[in-house]
């Protein structure tokens, strides 16, 4: 090419050479080497082991997250007697939120799970558990006490409208006049007559409450949210 751009006759303007990319297209001559780029498949064995790997995988995950879940998260838990009837019956299975009261207060009227009192083995008869579920009737600072089958907190009647119009016998034992401590709770079954609760055992301390009962989830026939 020419200073000025006038290409000499003859030659190649390289400039706008084209280069042929479609290697496939050109003929192999006997010094090319054919080259197969797919993976080679796995044996049975060698697929076999990497399956059973990724399965152990899944498996140790799901348990490590079912321990963390249950631990810190929720729990289910058995209802093995009728001392909340009618409310949860008995053979109910329960799901408590652990984590309930990282984001609330605790209210009157909550169904709690909460660890068995040191004494109650000595007031309640039947074989001893470790958990309890109760519901909230007295809060801290409150002075609670009972008068025939009426629930007084500070002296004033307590609705209790969690329980049916014909649930509020207590039974032979009356509430005893019971200035609830700061940082304990009283708490009864709503079953009354045939429930051993605080009347017996007195308060439990707020730091032995497992969680909150928000699920009925077994059998089918009660599934819901207790009230």
């Amino acid at each position: 090419m020419d200073a000025d751009g006038t290409p000499h006759a003859g030659s190649a303007d390289h400039d706008d050479a084209e280069v042929d990319g479609d290697l496939s297209a050109q003929p192999a001559t006997s010094g090319d080497v054919e080259v197969n780029d797919e993976p080679a498949r796995p044996t049975r064995k060698r697929r076999a082991a990497r399956i059973l790997r990724e399965w152990a995988i899944v498996i140790v995950c799901a348990v490590l997250l079912a321990v963390v879940v249950r631990d810190f998260v929720a729990q289910t838990f058995y209802i093995p007697s009728g001392s909340m009837e009618q409310t949860l019956a008995i053979g109910d299975r329960i799901l408590v939120n652990k984590l309930a009261y990282d984001f609330h207060s605790i209210h009157r009227g909550d169904i709690i799970v909460f660890s068995r009192p040191a004494n109650e083995e000595g007031e309640c008869s039947g074989p001893p558990v470790p958990d309890l579920v109760k519901r909230v009737i007295g809060l801290p600072g409150e002075t609670i006490s009972s008068k025939g089958n009426t629930v007084l907190i500070n002296g004033k009647v307590l609705h209790e409208t969690w329980l049916p119009p014909d649930g509020h016998d207590l039974g032979s034992t009356p509430i005893p006049t019971t200035v609830i401590p700061a940082g304990h709770l009283f708490v009864m079954g709503d079953n009354r007559p045939n429930s051993c609760d605080s009347r017996m055992w007195g308060t439990i301390t707020t730091s032995s409450v497992v969680g909150e009962v928000q699920l009925i989830i077994w059998p089918p026939t009660h599934w819901g949210f207790p009230g």
